[in-house]
C-alpha cells in the first residue's frame, strides 16, 4: 500500500489528507503525472498554443514539413554536385573540408589530429573551397 496526499492532486483540498491506496493505483497516478509533464514539455518545445493531440494531421504537417518532389530532386542534385566537387579536390583538402563542414569537427581538432598548425588547416580549407567554387561553376546544372 502506498500513501498519497490528496492536497497535492486536487486543488480544492485546503488541508493535508493522506490516504492509503493500492500499489497499482500509485503506479497509474505516477504514469499519468509523467505523461502530463511530457505533454507540457512538448507544448513548450513546439511553442504550441493548441493541442498537439488532435488527430487531423495538422500538427504533424506543421512540425514536419514535407518536401515537394521538385525540392527532393533539387536536394539530391545539390548533394551529388557537392560530393563530386569534394571528390575532385586533392586528398588532404577533401578530407579536411569533409571533416570540418560535414562532420562538424573544428579546425583546431583537425590540426591536432594531423599534428600540423591550425593556419595550415585554415589555408587548406580556404583553398579547397575556392577549388570547389571553380569546379561547381563549370559543373552541369542538370544531368
Amino acid at each position: 500500500m502506498a500513501k498519497i496526499n490528496l492536497k497535492e492532486l486536487y486543488p480544492f483540498y485546503n488541508v493535508d489528507c493522506v490516504v492509503d491506496i493500492p500499489d497499482e493505483v500509485a503506479v497509474a497516478l505516477l504514469e499519468a503525472e509523467r505523461q502530463e509533464e511530457a505533454y507540457r514539455r512538448r507544448m513548450y518545445r513546439h511553442r504550441a498554443q493548441y493541442s498537439l493531440d488532435r488527430d487531423d494531421g495538422i500538427e504533424h504537417d506543421i512540425c514536419f514539413v514535407s518536401l515537394s518532389p521538385f525540392e527532393i530532386y533539387e536536394r539530391k542534385i545539390t548533394a551529388k554536385q557537392l560530393h563530386a566537387a569534394i571528390a575532385a579536390l586533392p586528398d588532404k583538402q577533401g578530407k579536411r573540408i569533409y571533416a570540418h563542414y560535414v562532420l562538424g569537427i573544428s579546425q583546431t581538432r583537425i590540426a591536432q589530429a594531423e599534428n600540423v598548425d591550425v593556419r595550415n588547416i585554415r589555408k587548406s580549407i580556404n583553398k579547397g573551397l575556392r577549388n570547389m567554387k571553380a569546379f561547381l561553376q563549370g559543373y552541369p546544372h542538370r544531368p
